[in-house]
């Protein structure tokens, strides 16, 4: 029996290291926003639209308290607006504003950006690993 462990899991491995160990753009982002990444992952998450407080904490993965903390420092730095929501007038909408429109694509240009290890890679490399990563994010949302 072998140690080895199994094409997926190598894959696996070999996908976090490269985001997550060899090209963390979250220090980069705080870098070029001046606030800590889990604020720029909360704008990027009010892009699409506006979110209740705590839709918003568990899109970041954070409890209401700390949410309110997040939301309070945007809002001090213009970059979001609370407002009362229509559907439950006991909770909040949290809605970015143009500033923060502004920040939160800043921080999407440099996370996007790919390593040059990737363009390194043929247009036949490239397209043939975009598609099986597409099919992989196709499936996850639909779970």
């Amino acid at each position: 029996m072998s140690n080895q462990p199994d094409p997926a899991t190598r894959a696996w491995q070999s996908m976090r290291a490269l985001v997550l160990d060899l090209h963390d753009r979250r220090a980069a982002v705080s870098d070029a926003i001046g606030m800590s990444y889990l604020r720029a992952k909360a704008l990027r998450l009010l892009l699409p639209g506006p979110l209740p407080m705590g839709e918003l904490g568990t899109g970041l993965g954070t409890d209401a308290p700390y949410i309110t903390v997040i939301v309070d420092d945007l809002e001090k730095r213009g970059l979001v607006r609370r407002e009362v929501n229509p559907a439950d007038r006991r909770s909040k909408l949290v809605q970015v504003s143009t500033a923060g429109r502004a920040v939160a694509r800043t921080a999407d240009e440099i996370q996007s950006t790919p390593p040059a290890e990737l363009l390194a890679l043929t247009e036949a490399d490239l397209a043939t690993l975009e598609q099986i990563l597409r099919r992989l994010v196709e499936s996850s949302e639909r779970r």
